[in-house]
């Protein structure tokens, strides 16, 4: 008769069972959908990862509610940071920006949507993962959780490089000034003989080794009609941050944001160049394609000296079509042609601004945007750049229909400046990388002076 000797077991040890709990809710579920970002592209997370672990490792004795919370804190924090970063935005620029959510629409994006989702999965998943006894204790298993933290955080950052300067970009102390109005000498033409327009272009970014994208950018404005009436040249300027950050960049001057306007009568408000252009007796006038409230634009706009404002209500009135998205405003295409109707009607010299809006990301397909056939603007784009190439085709729309009003025979002289105000702030590498990450664009048509007849 033959004794069988039983196999010996592996079994892990309670602690280090402890151990895997938490790292399983702490490392793994509080980074895993930021994680899978990797493959295409994410801000720098060292923060955020490092901010989970070590607080997963100081409430893990406590009750589980109170551990879920810390749980939902650092998801909420995640998130917040993980969004700034992709806009550029400062987080403290992002929490103000919070109590403006209602006036979007994130589920015309299907983007939104999917994310909404996993976060709220992921809550869940947590509150039943933390079940499980977390509470580990051994001195080697709470080196191991160190370890585990400082590796992710080393792993977030070899994965990211190169892609570094792409993200959170405020205004460093003392960082040198430049914008397109001061690189054009676009204010220096208000002598009163001419109206000046200044467009800020919704995410037109500088194109970055993309050959399509330079042959696209600006491409209309090189018509004989064009260039017989406007003397046209280009450039870029240093940006920093977001859209409202972009219009105190080429309205005022100055680096910093808009909230800067709201807490008192900044007397540097007076600096502002609707505000010095009103002083020598232009009408000024503002334009934008969305809700005046949206960041409080109604309420700092006439701050900074603009007279009259028209927002997507007042522009709808006036015959603009409606176009959706994330932020479903007026038609940007049907704007020239009311900016035209202003400036001819004027009885004195005027300053016209205009604000677009359409190319807002994530751009969908459908929703009034005449996008969804991009190939029509590049087939190459379309193939490799389907978003940029959505893009493109709302500015090829904005484009024709601003030079079919700045061309005909009874506009009247005016200088017209368009820049774009931050690079577009695509959720993936392949798209983000072909922008330049610190510069925009600028075109400047500045007028020849009286056409001859005929």
């Amino acid at each position: 008769m033959t004794l069988e000797v039983p196999a010996k077991q592996h079994r892990f040890s309670p602690d280090f069972k402890k151990f895997m709990n938490w790292a399983l809710v702490w490392i793994v579920l509080a980074n895993i959908p930021f994680m899978a970002m990797w493959m295409v592209g994410a801000p720098p997370r060292a923060i955020p990862i490092a901010l989970a672990g070590f607080l997963g490792l100081i409430v893990k004795r406590m009750p589980r509610v109170l551990q879920w919370i810390a749980f939902a804190g650092v998801m909420i924090y995640s998130l917040l940071s993980f969004v700034s970063g992709l806009f550029s935005l400062t987080l403290n620029s992002l929490l103000y920006s919070l109590q403006f959510f209602s006036e979007i629409k994130p589920s015309n994006s299907i983007e939104y949507i999917v994310a909404a989702m996993v976060v709220v999965g992921i809550l869940i998943g947590s509150w039943f993962l933390l079940k499980r006894d977390t509470n580990f204790s051994k001195p080697l298993h709470i080196l191991l959780g160190g370890a585990l933290i400082f590796g992710l955080v080393g792993a977030d950052v070899a994965v990211g490089e190169g892609m570094r300067g792409h993200y959170f970009r405020p205004a460093p102390e003392g960082a040198r000034f430049e914008s397109a109005v001061t690189k054009s000498d676009f204010a220096v033409r208000a002598d009163g003989k001419r109206h000046l327009v200044l467009i800020i272009v919704e995410s037109l970014g500088m194109p970055k080794n993309n050959r399509a994208m330079s042959d696209k950018l600006f491409a209309q404005y090189k018509s004989r009609a064009v260039t017989d009436r406007y003397e046209v040249s280009q450039g870029t300027s240093l940006y920093y941050n977001s859209t409202t950050s972009g219009e105190m960049r080429e309205l005022c001057g100055r680096w910093g944001d808009y909230y800067e306007l709201l807490a008192s009568d900044d007397p540097k408000a007076l600096d502002c160049l609707p505000a010095q252009l009103a002083r020598k007796g232009y009408a000024t006038q503002a334009m934008h394609s969305f809700k005046g409230p949206f960041f409080k634009r109604e309420d700092w706009y006439p701050k900074i000296g603009f007279q009259k404002r028209e927002f997507a209500v007042d522009l709808e009135k006036r015959g603009a079509e409606q176009c959706g998205g994330v932020f479903a405003g007026a038609c940007d295409r049907n704007i020239p042609k009311m900016l035209a109707e202003n400036l001819k009607r004027a009885t004195q010299p005027t300053f016209q601004y205009w604000l677009t809006l359409n190319t807002h990301l994530p751009v969908p397909t459908e929703l009034n945007l005449n996008a969804e056939n991009c190939e029509k603007v590049s087939a190459e784009l379309a193939r490799d750049y389907p978003m940029i190439c959505r893009q493109f085709a709302i500015f090829d729309d904005i484009d024709r229909a601003l030079i079919a009003e700045i061309t005909a025979s009874d506009f009247p002289e005016t200088d017209i400046l368009l820049v774009g105000d931050h690079m577009p702030p695509f959720f993936d590498r392949h798209h983000r990388s072909q922008f330049d990450p610190e510069r925009v664009p600028w075109l400047y048509l500045k007028a020849r002076g009286a056409q001859p007849e005929g």
